[in-house]
């Protein structure tokens, strides 16, 4: 008989510690079993709403059953379902503006097809427009909340990955809308658009920022790319917090040897954890310039044949320069196919005594 202290259950188990362990292992296993039911059950729930939203507007229900239709199918669906709530004519109307606001911002992207007309093109991606698993993760009153307060596809998709990321109730959701956290900060230029589909060119924009806060490096004025990279990988912890939540530093100056005798170095490469994609990065400490977007496209096209494994995302590319005029960057990456963004710097440069004494002793 053991001598620690034990709670015998009168059934005649004995709770000891590890007894105890697992049971609370047991417990943790099934409240993640609940979450993820839950999560099936209201992706369930909002694939239909969603297929429903698509129906309707394929239907053109009002214009085929009158101005009474959405009074009818609610009247219908209480019937048919009596024990089911959502069949209000408040939430059959959402479902319809739901699945309208992602449908339109889609079409609205497109570039044109040969042998398409717009209209076409339209009804076509309408047609098969099926829903972004993510938003099964998302409850259904923050998506009414989100499609009411939103005007773009982008700013819909932010609040929806924030959602997600941060667990935010309505109340805070809410609280992110009215205060346009998506419109006060500043976005980088990129061609995600056109280089990645949706909803990953939301996703891949989402990691980025404009301008990098580097006021944690102690730079001289009149320092080079060689000199703010260094100070970078010196400062890793403190870059890796500002790049954003989900980065891993792989390396610097990675050799990418093409043959014998070529060889390239990318600056900085990284890996975002959560999206599952590398990132590549070049430091430039003068204003943007259109020749480097050929070079970091080349970095990518390596990156993605010989870094991406099988279940990895496309990886992408950034620029980050010391400034950027937006058209320039718009032309540069207009005719790019790789994934790539330009975004800029602040720090505070600090001038070297010497070279002020050096400088006041030449005006004497």
């Amino acid at each position: 008989m053991s001598n620690t202290p034990i709670f015998v259950y009168r059934s005649g188990v004995i709770a000891d510690k590890s007894y105890v362990e697992w049971l609370s292992e047991v417990k943790r296993r099934i409240q993640r079993s609940q979450i993820k039911a839950a999560i099936r059950v209201n992706s369930a729930m909002l694939e239909f709403y969603w297929s429903l939203g698509r129906d309707i507007i394929l239907m053109k229900a009002e214009n085929k059953w009158g101005t009474g239709f959405f009074n009818q199918l609610s009247l219908d669906l209480k019937d048919l379902f009596p024990n089911q709530t959502g069949f209000s004519v408040t939430n059959l109307k959402y479902m319809k503006r739901w699945y309208a606001f992602y449908s339109e911002q889609t079409t609205n992207r497109q570039r044109p097809i040969d042998g398409l007309d717009n209209a076409e093109i339209r009804q076509r991606l309408v047609d098969e427009l099926e829903m972004p698993e993510i938003f099964g993760q998302v409850p259904w009153g923050q998506h009414i909340d989100i499609i009411s307060k939103c005007e773009k596809l982008e700013e819909a998709m932010f609040y929806i990955h924030q959602t997600i990321e941060h667990g935010w109730s309505r109340p805070q959701l809410n609280d992110g809308l009215d205060a346009k956290i998506f419109k006060t900060r500043e976005t980088v230029v990129t061609n995600f658009d056109k280089t990645l589909p949706l909803p990953q060119n939301v996703l891949a924009q989402e990691i980025l920022k404009s301008p990098y806060n580097f006021d944690f490096l102690t730079m001289r004025k009149g320092y080079d790319e060689k000199e703010l990279e260094e100070a970078l990988v010196k400062n890793v912890t403190q870059f890796l917090l500002e790049l954003g939540k989900g980065f891993a530093y792989v390396g610097r100056q990675m050799e990418l040897r093409m043959d014998e005798e070529t060889a390239f170095f990318p600056d900085l490469v990284f890996y975002h954890i959560p999206q599952k994609r590398y990132v590549i990065i070049e430091l430039k400490a003068v204003k943007f310039a259109p020749e480097f977007a050929g070079k970091l496209n080349f970095y990518v096209t390596a990156a993605d044949k010989l870094l991406r494994g099988a279940d990895d995302n496309p990886s992408v590319g950034l620029i980050i320069c010391r400034t950027a005029k937006k058209t320039i960057v718009e032309w540069s990456l207009q005719d790019i196919n790789k994934p790539l963004g330009v975004a800029t710097y602040q720090l505070q440069e600090v001038v070297d005594r010497t070279v002020i004494e050096i400088e006041q002793k030449q005006k004497e």
